[in-house]
């Protein structure tokens, strides 16, 4: 039997940048009980705790010391301490401000020679680009535009593909992910999802086989194809309907 769930968040457990839904968070709750739970995406510690965190209301903090946090593709671990009712960063591994500026001038650069440079879409307060310590993040239309925008901005990845080619020729020291439905992260080579997974084995005391893993971008390209280059078992999810199908599945057969 695995140990270890893990997830990437927006289309697995959630519709993009918004908190995840009853169903699933009652599932999660559940499966607090059983498995080491693992959240692993792109998003910065804060996301995690509204889209994540702070929907499992009913879990109690002995279920919480099994869910573990790894933002920014893993580039940074967070759990719980119930002793102190609140969540203990284990380890970041941050970008320098010099590779955070060569990163953002690139995107930048590409996306407005490009002609995806949207500023006048931001509402007040937001921004395109998001220094989240261990990677930057490119966000088209910002985190706080509406889901309908986002869902059609890209829907093919087109533009997201032109973005990273041209990225890649400003500043090719770097590896560029598409993740989300507007986003890329931009990081530092091997700071990917491989890195996340390889130390959530160690922090956690598992094996590749004792990991089950579940994400929507696990085609080439997407930011959960390294997981799937590492030989752990996944299993490739449309929206976060197909992923309260497959836990439900799980919950049933501990029972």
């Amino acid at each position: 039997m695995k140990k270890v769930l893990a997830f990437d968040v927006d289309q697995t457990l959630n519709i993009a940048k918004t908190p995840i839904p009853d169903d699933i968070a009652e599932l999660l709750t559940e499966c607090l009980d059983h498995f080491e739970i693992c959240p692993i995406s792109g998003q910065k510690f804060d996301q995690f705790l509204i889209q994540i965190v702070d929907r499992l209301e009913n879990a109690t903090p002995k279920q919480l010391e099994h869910l573990h946090l790894f933002v920014a593709q893993g580039t940074q671990y967070y759990r719980y301490d119930a002793k102190k009712k609140d969540w203990t960063q284990v380890y970041n591994y941050p970008l320098t401000d010099e590779q955070v500026k060569k990163i953002t001038k690139a995107i930048q650069t590409a996306a407005e020679e490009l002609g995806y440079w949207e500023a006048d879409k931001l509402q007040e307060g937001d921004e395109i680009i998001e220094n989240r310590l261990s990677q930057v993040t490119f966000s088209a239309l910002g985190q706080k535009a509406g889901t309908e925008a986002k869902y059609a901005w890209d829907p093919d990845h087109k533009k997201r593909e032109a973005i990273v080619k041209r990225c890649k020729e400003l500043a090719p020291e770097f590896d560029y992910e598409i993740g989300g439905t507007t986003s890329i992260n931009a990081i530092t080579p091997g700071m990917n999802k491989v890195f996340g997974m390889t130390h959530m084995m160690e922090e956690l005391k598992v094996k590749k086989s004792d990991i089950l893993y579940f994400g929507d971008m696990t085609q080439p390209g997407g930011n959960d194809y390294p997981v799937v280059q590492m030989g752990i078992d996944t299993i490739t999810v449309r929206s976060h309907e197909d992923t309260a199908y497959a836990l439900r599945g799980i919950l049933g057969l501990i029972k």
